[in-house]
């Protein structure tokens, strides 16, 4: 496995941090980690809510990155509170596939950190509608 899963796994356990923010938002349970095209690293925790106003994790590294002027994706990995890893849910994919159209398919996403197991993104999203 190479060696930026771990800084991306690391990266995204120091966000993690699960918390009650309010009586109707929780944070922190899933946390993310991308590495954009320049090679830097986002984060992003999900943020629920009681309502539909929540995010999930990797959405919001996305936006940190798109935020601090970069708009292209090399790897995710999401960790959800056990601290397994798992794919991106379908929300989050169509994100990435409207972000980088052209592109998408090349996205690494961490199935599984303890195996190593990785994918592209044109396996989880072989034929999008784009």
């Amino acid at each position: 496995m190479e060696t930026i899963w771990n800084e991306l796994y690391e990266a995204a356990k120091q966000v993690q941090n699960e918390r009650k923010i309010s009586d109707y938002v929780e944070a922190g349970g899933v946390a993310a980690a991308i590495l954009s095209s320049s090679g830097k690293i986002y984060t992003g925790v999900c943020i629920d809510t009681c309502s539909t106003l929540g995010i999930c994790a990797e959405r919001n590294a996305i936006f940190n990155m798109i935020t601090n002027g970069e708009n292209a994706i090399r790897k995710v990995i999401a960790i959800i509170p056990n601290g397994k890893t798992g794919a991106p849910c379908g929300a989050c994919r169509e994100l990435m596939v409207q972000l980088m159209p052209e592109t998408y398919q090349d996205i690494e996403i961490m199935l599984d950190y303890n195996t190593g197991k990785v994918v592209r993104m044109e396996n989880l999203t072989p034929e999008w509608w784009i």
